[in-house]
């Protein structure tokens, strides 16, 4: 019997894929910034392959923690930091959100100035003008293209992430060796080692990746009109599982580029002799002449590409902590006269972050720094975000199930006993 028209089962379009994924996809590329190409490639520079499990270890703590950032934003359709103002007193909201901001210029700093020298080192110029660019570029475009419009450009530009894939491809790498220690590390019990690691798990699991997919999803939901799920007399769980699949994807795709880097800089620079990394485009200049021409061409154009993705992700963030813990509006929909407050904090995390590029300030320090400072603050969000997730006045029947309440939970005692083990060993 021949279908009516009304029967026949609607065709998905060809880049459905790619529709369904949104906030999660580039939540999981911003993660790959500048500042955690570096932080990834003195990984492998210092200790070779032997940081290579922190990768696997962390993939699935990752994905449940902003699994709980992005349902708390779609079931209540509010950002993090006033979901979070429900169950902290102001006052520590404030501080926390205050390191959010700290943490995020010095991120910034270190992106916008990497940038600016990977594209120096590609097609010469004078760094900080390069850098003038990006930044200024960045601002314009939050300030002034509407949510809807620069979302879509944030996805596409996750896509020049794969030039880290790329690159480990382009190189020699003994992988009996590589696998073994990241399936069987073998640990160094000193600082710098605590450090390093403290530092690859701030970088991985980052305050500024909860902030800004909790508010995506805000974004979206407005963008289409749609109510938080919590609102809904019945049904929304479809909006959950589309939550499950953009997250999943966006941070195991996150870690396999972080992965592709560590194992790159460990099979190159390690190998060659080169153990101290002080930024990206430092990387993608020491891999030129052990490596060749196209490793270097590739790993600098992924610091450009990457960055143009974090740099907004970095201010944006920052902007809506600030904002929702001041009960200002926030969101990039936004005219700029309606939310002053809001595109006041992009810019001058912006502005500040370029104008770090031209102090004394050492840039790895500045990333170290930022790494753990991000390490430090994850902990007590994360605590509060678990809150918020198992508490069925807050999330209604979209309250978080037991699973995801036991890798959230462990998410947090990681980052916990990283940060003590760090501090243990520093002061012995």
């Amino acid at each position: 019997m021949l279908q009516g028209p009304e029967t026949k089962p609607k065709k998905k379009p060809r880049n459905f894929i790619f529709r369904l994924l949104g906030p999660g996809l580039v939540t999981g590329g911003a993660d790959d910034d500048p500042s955690g190409i570096a932080t990834y490639s003195q990984a492998g520079a210092q200790f070779g392959y032997g940081l290579l499990w922190t990768v696997f270890l962390t993939t699935p703590f990752m994905i449940a923690i902003q699994l709980v950032s992005a349902q708390i934003g779609r079931v209540t359709g509010k950002g993090l930091a006033a979901n979070v103002s429900l169950f902290a007193p102001r006052w520590l909201v404030t501080f926390l959100v205050s390191l959010l901001v700290v943490a995020n210029v010095f991120n910034i700093a270190a992106d916008i100035g990497a940038m600016g020298e990977a594209l120096s080192l590609v097609i010469g110029g004078l760094t900080h003008e390069h850098a003038l660019i990006f930044a200024t570029g960045s601002v314009l475009l939050q300030v002034f293209v509407p949510y809807r419009r620069y979302a879509p450009v944030l996805k596409f530009l996750t896509l020049t992430l794969f030039v880290y894939v790329a690159t480990a491809l382009t190189v020699k790498i003994p992988w009996s060796a590589a696998l073994l220690a990241a399936i069987w590390p073998t640990p160094t019990f000193n600082s710098d080692y605590f450090m390093m690691v403290v530092a690859v798990l701030g970088t991985t699991i980052s305050p500024y990746l909860f902030f800004w997919q909790a508010s995506q999803e805000v974004e979206e939901m407005k963008g289409k009109r749609r109510r938080p799920l919590k609102e809904l007399p019945r049904g929304g769980f479809p909006e959950i599982d589309r939550i499950a699949v953009d997250t999943t994807v966006g941070m195991v795709f996150s870690n396999a580029i972080a992965f592709s880097i560590i194992l790159t800089t460990a099979a190159v620079l390690n190998a060659g002799g080169v153990t101290n990394i002080q930024s990206a485009a430092q990387a993608a200049e020491a891999l030129r002449p052990l490596a060749g021409e196209l490793t270097f061409l590739l790993f600098a154009l992924g610091i450009i590409g990457t960055g143009l993705l974090a740099i907004p992700v970095l201010a944006g963030s920052a902007a809506y902590g600030v904002a929702e813990a001041f009960g200002w509006p926030a969101t990039l929909e936004a005219k700029a006269p309606d939310a002053v407050g809001f595109y006041g904090i992009i810019a001058a995390a912006t502005i500040i972050g370029f104008g770090l590029g031209f102090t004394s300030i050492d840039p790895i320090k500045m990333l170290i720094l930022s790494a753990v400072i991000n390490g430090i603050v994850a902990v007590p969000i994360m605590a509060v975000m678990m809150l918020v997730v198992s508490n069925v006045t807050v999330m209604g029947r979209f309250k978080a199930k037991p699973w995801l309440v036991g890798f959230g939970w462990g998410g947090t005692a990681l980052m916990a006993l990283a940060v003590i083990a760090l501090i243990w060993s520093s002061l012995s």
